[in-house]
Order: C-alpha cells, then structure tokens, then sequence
C-alpha cells in the first residue's frame, strides 16, 4: 500500500541560516524529497540566506554536497538534482543591518502572490532582528508564514519576551513553532489508534490504564552542541518541548475535530492540569543524572565534564520525572518521563501499561499473567505493538505466553518513511497549524517546567553519575520501581 502524493500550491521558503547545519542535515534534503515525490509545483524557489557571501552557484554547491552526504543510496537522482538546484537562490543578508535586505525584496517581489515562508534556522537572540527587518522592507504579504525552532526561551520569562517580540510582527496564525517530534509518523498515529478505531478510547482512563512511559533515549554525546547544551540541560533541551508536546496527544481529551484550533485546545488543557513540582516535592518526584565515562558501540567514551573540557559543570544530562495529570480521566495514573545523552541506546517510545486482570482463573502452574502494553516505537523503527497473553500451543496442558500483535511501519507500508521535517516543511505551506505549538501552550508547558528548575536551585539537587552506555542513574530505577514497576526496555 502507498500513500497518494498531493502537490502544494508554488511557494518560496527563506530559510535564514541557509549554510547551517540545520539546513544540510534536515531541511535540504527534506524539500528534496518533497520533490522526489512530486510534491514541490513550479515556480516554487527555495532562497538560502545567511552573513556568508556566496553566489547562487556556491550555494547549488553546497546543497549538492550536503544531499550527497546525507541521503541514502539510490536517492541522489541525477535529473532531480538539477532541478532541485534550479530551485536555489541564495542571498548574504545581515540581520544586525540593511545589508542585502534590498536584493531579497527584488527577488521575493518576482513571486508576490506565492505563499512566503521564511525559517528562521538561526540563534533564538535574532529572531527578532530578521523579524524587524521582515517587516521593515516590506517583505510581508497577506499568504507569509514565519517558522521558528526551538528553543523558544530558556524560562518562562524569556519565552514570554521571544513570543512578544515575533508577535510584534506577525501575528499569532503565521506564527509556526516547530517541534520536529510532532511531524513523526507514529506520533500521528497515536491519533488515529485513539481516535479512528472503537478498542482503545473506552479503555483510555484511570480505570482501565495503570502507568504510562514515556522515554527518549540517545546514545551520542554533546557532539558539536557543548555551549548550547551546558546552558540548558536535559529538562529545557527535550523535556519542555518534545516530551510535554508526545505527553499532550497521550492524554489529551478527543478533540471535537482535527482542526488545528480544536487539537490545540485540548493539549493546552492537558499541560494546565499537570500537577506541580516544586521544592516540597522535587527531590521525591525527580532524578537528575550526569554521564560519565563509559562504553558504546564505538567503543569507549568520555565522560560529560571531559567532553565539556570546562572540569565542573551541574547541568543534567538525564532527567527522570513522575508527573501526574490532575484531572477525572487520569486520576492516580503516573506519567513516568526520562530522557538523556549516553544511554544504552538510541531510542524513543511511548509504553501504555494497562492495569491486571482482577481475578486469575488459571493454575499457579500456568505461569504468570502479565500486563498488556501497547508499545508505540517512535524511533527507531517505528512502529505499534500490542502485547496479549495467549496459550502456548502444544498438547502440554495450559501454559500462559505474552506474545506481541507488532506492525512495523517499514513492513506494513510499500512507501520511505519520510523524515518529520518533510511533512513539517509543507504543513506550513498548506497553513496547517495542527502540529506546531500555539503561544499559550508554550508558555504552560514553562509555568510547569520553571518550579521545577527553581526547586532544583532550592535544594540544591545534584546531579547523580551514571555510565555512559548504561540506562541511567540508579535513582531512575528507584523513581518507578519504589511505585512496584519497573521501566520497559528492549
């Protein structure tokens, strides 16, 4: 089975910070691929624009190497990279003056009425400078969107001041805060297993689920993003943003359609019901880690602080958290969270764990009964799986067996798995604002993850050591198996 490919109107995307690593890895070879698809339509133009003097024949360059390096065999199409790099135009703009402001007005201005869409690829403290000159040279017509990424502040405060200064431009309905974890697959097939099949809303309650995980796992290190991320940490960095953002579609209520405005709605609901965590409850509720040396599948690795090179560093590269939902469908049911740098794997999923069955009919002999799961696999291989107990087949009397019902994504479909930002990339050409952050929810997400790193800075909660290549701090498993479970891990 493959899915059918709808064109999008003709359109120019801006991406500001168009030599960056965000633009080789991601963005480039997403709009590629777009193209591949016969998505893109002509005279749709993608405009690279950063300090950086280059030529639209310097830029083509760059694209082609950046496709080169990042797509997989049998992608790099001979034709389709010639007019891929048709589409490049490339512009040096400085967004602390007017320099190159004019030429990208005169080349914007041969497309007026295309939709306009420019990404902000770039440090957060300039958003609002590009934003003023948008604005100033009259680059704004009524078909513009604006595109920004995270970090959307580093607290609430801050996030507030980020939001005002782009709202002072645009306004709110232009505004796509992109949070590249929504536009996965198998994050939007949580809607469609909660909301188009009869099984699971009924059972979708206190009544009916015990606890919910959800983990997002690396294997890497800092790589090249050590100033960034000694800053900010693992609760700012994934918990803020991806994890609250996969917590919402979990627990949200069933919206009363899938228009962006109604889907929205429901996980603002969700984050304002989060029980607060603050320094009467921190330390009990809440693991801080720090990776040091170890091993991975590469062999050994650094510890944080070498990899820092700076000798003394607090910041959390691993954050444990219970949460709980305060309202009547989740009453009592606890959210555990855990992310972190250096874990024993690369991995991401959601596991919902349903309550026991209340009585057992079967003999002792027939071996124990476990919970049913339902497992959604966000990376890698992405995927849903169902875990039943059945009989293990054979004449010697009844022996129980948990066995999984698993649909693997790449098996199940006769199409790639498109990279999240490819479907990103158009939704905001197609004006659908379903799976970006509105403002509001931005800030709830911060009026509950500031108490918490304010009760960090109370209490004075260190960080605990863990091994690179290793699930974690110990305190981790002490979080949820103190509660009599246990983390699934594979």
């Amino acid at each position: 089975m493959s899915s059918q490919i709808i064109p999008v109107e003709p359109f120019d995307y801006v991406v500001f910070g168009g030599t960056g690593d965000l633009a080789e890895r991601k963005l480039l070879p997403a709009l590629y691929h777009r193209q591949l698809a016969g998505q893109l339509s002509d005279p749709t133009r993608i405009i690279g624009a950063s300090r950086t003097a280059l030529t639209d024949a310097e830029y083509r360059k760059f694209a082609v190497d950046a496709l080169k390096e990042h797509l997989k065999p049998g992608e790099f199409d001979d034709a389709q990279i010639k007019t891929f790099c048709d589409r490049l135009f490339y512009i040096a703009v400085d967004a602390k003056s007017d320099l190159g402001w004019d030429k990208l007005k005169d080349l914007l201005d041969e497309g007026k009425d295309r939709v306009r869409a420019f990404y902000l690829a770039v440090a957060p403290g300039i958003f609002g400078d590009i934003s003023e000159k948008i604005r100033d040279h009259k680059l704004i017509t009524k078909h513009t969107r604006i595109v920004v990424e995270k970090p959307i502040g580093r607290d609430l405060a801050s996030a507030n001041e980020l939001n005002n200064t782009i709202g002072k431009v645009f306004r709110e309905e232009q505004i796509f805060r992109i949070d590249h974890y929504l536009g996965k697959e198998t994050v939007q097939n949580l809607m469609a297993l909660r909301f188009a099949n009869a099984l699971y809303e009924p059972l979708w309650n206190s009544a009916h689920i015990d606890h919910v995980q959800i983990s997002v796992a690396e294997s890497v290190g800092l790589e090249s993003r050590a100033g960034y991320y000694d800053k900010a940490g693992a609760l700012r960095d994934m918990v803020q943003n991806h994890i609250l953002q996969l917590l919402c579609l979990v627990a949200m209520e069933v919206p009363s359609s899938m228009d962006a405005e109604a889907v929205r709605d429901e996980k603002l609901k969700v984050l304002r019901a989060l029980k607060p965590i603050d320094q009467y409850n921190v330390e009990r509720l809440t693991v801080r880690g720090q990776y040091r040396a170890g091993a991975s599948a590469g062999g050994p690795v650094k510890g944080y602080l070498e990899e820092l090179e700076g000798g003394v560093s607090n910041t959390e590269t691993f954050v444990g958290i219970k949460a709980e939902i305060g309202n009547w469908r989740w009453a009592g049911v606890p959210f555990y969270i855990r992310t972190g740098k250096r874990l024993a794997a690369r991995m991401s999923e959601i596991v919902i764990t349903f309550k026991p069955i209340p009585h057992s009919i079967f003999d002792p002999s027939a071996g124990r009964i476990e919970a049913n799961q339902l497992i959604i696999r966000l990376q890698p291989d992405e995927g849903v799986k169902q875990s039943l107990m059945i009989k293990d087949p054979g004449p010697g009397g009844m022996r129980l067996r948990n066995v999984s019902l698993d649909m693997s994504f790449a098996e199940a479909f006769d199409a790639r798995n498109a990279d999240a930002y490819e479907r990103l990339l158009l939704d905001v050409v197609r004006n659908n604002q379903t799976l970006f952050m509105r403002r509001d929810e931005v800030e709830a997400a911060w009026h509950w993850v500031d108490p918490i790193l304010k009760a960090w800075e109370a209490t004075g909660q260190q960080v605990q050591g863990y091994t690179a290549g290793t699930w974690g701090p110990s305190q981790a498993i002490a979080l949820i198996e103190r509660d009599g479970r246990t983390w699934h891990e594979t």
